[in-house]
């Protein structure tokens, strides 16, 4: 038996819409918030978590409704239609309800800002403090706590003691240089000077990017956090009725989103035989991943191109996802890929309807294939107590699987929801910067997802899955230990975050058919809620949790949380009996027989 693939291409189509939305919307959304309406971290997280909040209730509801619908599509392809068209229609609005706050922002970042550049520096702080030089800012800056708590000052003294700048002279030195802007054309340098260009020398032109460089890694952060405090405090705060606007189109479109990923995923379980599932859901996650890598290259795009280009980056992000519900429409034919699916199976001679347990209807193959061996001369009441047994190991390797998706969940989202900020205000990257981690992550693992799904069927999923925990777990040490603000900062985290990312491709192809693998096929909608449940239970509360993390501690430490987690999924899934995959098998001995007698 072998997969088809073109079958499994073209269903993954409906995920492709489903991750080229998510990935533009974890990595710019963050953003937005911080940029327009200057959220702490933990508010943002809060935020970041309300589509999983949503999916709670709505991902079961919506793969149990389509489960129980027939039409003339197939039961799940009028979700996907349905449910593209109104998110499509929605997520414009997005960006367009954030306009007037991002601008109004954006101008008073500049202010603050101003001080880079501007001698006669002057401005007057949310507190009523009127600073009136450079050095009466930057002194405020080295000396006083951020307003939004316990997580760091306005400069990070422990990171200036190791680079020996940790004194208000030394550090006054850095600042008071500001920011030169520098140019070079055709082998000459020059230094930029209200518009007016004066040529220098290489090492002068070394020189001011040598000292630009100091001045990014040791103040800008600490202006960065000031101005987002003062943006939240003058603006947001002043205009509630701005973010309460935003927040209930974001709830809309979120809601959309929902209405279609249960059914979208479950077709997948409709078309592939239960041994194939691994193998498929690689091809599926690759066709996600063929989306997240439209995404990337639309807000890469559209941050080079622009400083705030989120009204772009949706457009363009919608007007993919039609593109690619045209092409599911026209070449997915559920009806006839979930026949071809049954015809499959009669040929092999296994089937898709064995029924969960605790449905009490009848065992699954490997809880019966357990009972079978059971000794002729027990007792009926020994055989019924063995049965339950198997039962109750069923039934805790089910919640073991789900929990241990929970706590992976919990890690990685930690990370992924944070990552734009974290590589803009810890790592003082640009956005771009951050983007191009991001993408280059997601295509490098991409490769592995085929070998992933071969790796499942030699060597099982459970297993599978704990090479990718063990991977997720080095990879996030790594970066709380050896990480920092540094020149090497985006190379050593770009490497590390990479490891994690392959960590995650082996465990999202294994998790999901370990759970479908207690189903039947007519409660693949049902379960597939469950493994959302699971998963968007975490990103629901992790957000907060991993806000709350770099609010009170540094912000690495972020990672080490992360790290806890995928220990704690580790444990859970050691433990995990059931689910795993069963050996591909050979056509039956009469279909044998019938060749033969041809």
């Amino acid at each position: 038996m072998k997969l088809n693939y073109k079958r499994t291409i073209k269903v993954g189509l409906a995920f492709a819409i489903i991750m080229l939305f998510w990935t533009a919307y974890d990595f710019v959304v963050p953003l937005l918030l911080e940029r327009a309406f200057g959220l702490s971290n933990s508010l943002r997280g809060m935020v970041m978590g309300i589509d999983n909040v949503l999916s709670l209730f709505l991902l079961p509801i919506f793969g149990k409704w389509s489960d129980n619908i027939n039409t003339k599509k197939g039961k799940r392809t009028p979700f996907v239609f349905v449910g593209t068209i109104l998110s499509v229609v929605i997520m414009i609005f997005v960006p367009i309800t954030a306009s007037s706050q991002l601008k109004d922002a954006t101008a008073l970042r500049s202010k603050i800002y101003a001080v880079e550049t501007t001698a006669d520096f002057n401005y007057e702080a949310s507190d009523g403090t009127v600073y009136t030089s450079a050095d009466q800012f930057y002194t405020m800056m080295y000396t006083t706590e951020s307003k939004s708590g316990i997580g760091y000052a306005y400069s990070d003294h422990d990171y200036l003691k190791l680079n020996d700048k940790d004194s208000l002279e030394a550090y006054l030195v850095v600042a008071r240089r500001g920011v030169k802007e520098l140019e070079k054309e055709d082998g000459k340098y020059y230094l930029v000077t209200e518009g007016a260009r004066t040529e220098i020398d290489q090492a002068t032109y070394d020189a001011y990017k040598a000292e630009n460089e100091e001045y990014q890694r040791f103040v800008e952060p600490g202006i960065a956090v000031f101005a987002s405090e003062e943006v939240n405090t003058k603006i947001t705060k002043v205009h509630p009725e701005r973010i309460g606007v935003y927040l209930a189109v974001l709830f809309l479109v979120l809601v959309a989103m929902a209405s279609f990923r249960s059914p979208a995923v479950a077709l997948m379980p409709d078309v592939t035989p239960k041994p194939l599932r691994s193998q498929a859901n690689a091809m599926i996650n690759l066709m996600g991943g063929i989306g997240g890598a439209l995404a990337f290259i639309i807000y890469t795009v559209g941050f080079i191109l622009a400083e705030n280009p989120f009204t772009q980056i949706f457009s363009v992000a919608a007007a993919a996802m039609i593109v690619i519900l045209m092409a599911f429409l026209f070449l997915v034919n559920e009806p006839k890929f979930v026949e071809d699916c049954k015809k499959d199976c009669e040929e092999y001679g296994i089937s898709n309807d064995d029924e969960a347990v605790e449905r009490g209807e009848e065992e699954p193959s490997e809880v019966a294939a357990d009972a079978a061996e059971e000794h002729p001369a027990e007792t009926p009441e020994e055989t019924a107590e063995k049965k339950k047994k198997h039962e109750r190991a069923f039934k805790r390797s089910f919640f073991f699987i789900l929990a241990s998706t929970f706590m992976w969940f919990m890690g990685y989202n930690a990370i992924s929801s944070n990552l734009s900020v974290y590589c803009t205000k810890v790592l003082n990257q640009s956005a771009a910067v951050a983007s191009v981690i991001s993408g280059v992550s997601m295509a490098v693992s991409a490769i592995a997802f085929i070998p992933v799904g071969i790796l499942a069927v030699k060597i099982g999923r459970r297993k599978s899955v704990l090479l990718g925990f063990s991977l997720a777990i080095v990879s996030f040490v790594l970066v709380f230990l050896f990480v920092r603000p540094d020149n090497m900062a985006k190379y050593l985290f770009a490497i590390f975050y990479l490891i994690s990312g392959f960590g995650l491709i082996i465990t999202n192809v294994n998790t999901f058919p370990m759970v479908l693998e207690l189903s039947s096929s007519s409660s693949v909608g049902k379960y597939t809620g469950y493994y959302y449940i699971s998963t968007m239970s975490a990103q629901a509360i992790t957000p907060f949790i991993s806000g709350l993390v770099m609010d009170y501690f540094e912000d690495q430490y972020l990672f080490l949380y992360s790290a806890i987690c995928v220990v704690i999924a580790f444990i859970f899934m050691f433990f995990t009996r059931y689910g795993d995959s069963k050996p591909v098998p050979a056509k039956s001995t009469l279909e044998y027989l019938g060749a033969d007698s041809d």
